[in-house]
């Protein structure tokens, strides 16, 4: 598996894969938030937007959002701190290790950036997502749940990284 920046051939891909990780959590067809999942062109730009790919099949198997300071797309993190978003992977890829790769990748990004810690936000009933967290050391910081739009909660983690 290769991790690198998403090539903007690949934006349409990404951007399907990334709705498909998330379908079961939309709030149905009209979800807004749809849309902004599969804008991945636009999360590269204002964002960056990294990919594992299974270098075999040329295929991509996952993706996430890295929020640099001073992007648009971070939400939570604090002063010294990296953010990430959209960590997604294609079901069929999913429990291969592609969302543990991507994940450890963000957080040695941050942490050969200097930053102190690794924050992010994510939906209060992905599962899997937060038992992932949680082995590769993030911790719950409650004091930054949020709540963007009503039927919508937001719990955080953080990595403090040393």
């Amino acid at each position: 598996m290769l991790l690198r920046r998403v090539r903007p051939e690949e934006y349409a891909a990404v951007g399907e894969l990334t709705v498909a990780a998330y379908e079961s959590f939309l709030l149905g067809p009209e979800d807004f938030y749809r849309a902004r999942l599969a804008d991945t062109a636009t999360r590269d730009r204002e964002a960056e937007v990294w990919v594992a790919v299974d270098e075999d099949a040329e295929r991509v198997l996952g993706a996430v959002t890295i929020c640099p300071p001073h992007s648009s797309w971070r939400e939570i993190a604090r002063e010294g701190e990296g953010e990430f978003r959209m960590l997604a992977v294609d079901p069929s890829a999913q429990g291969r290790g592609v969302g543990r790769a991507l994940a450890t990748m963000v957080v040695e990004r941050f942490r050969a950036d200097g930053d102190r810690a690794v924050a992010l936000s994510s939906l209060d009933r992905m599962f899997a997502a937060h038992a992932l967290y949680e082995r590769l050391g993030f911790v719950r910081s409650p004091d930054r749940d949020w709540r963007p739009q009503p039927g919508v909660s937001l719990i955080a983690y953080a990595l403090e990284l040393r």
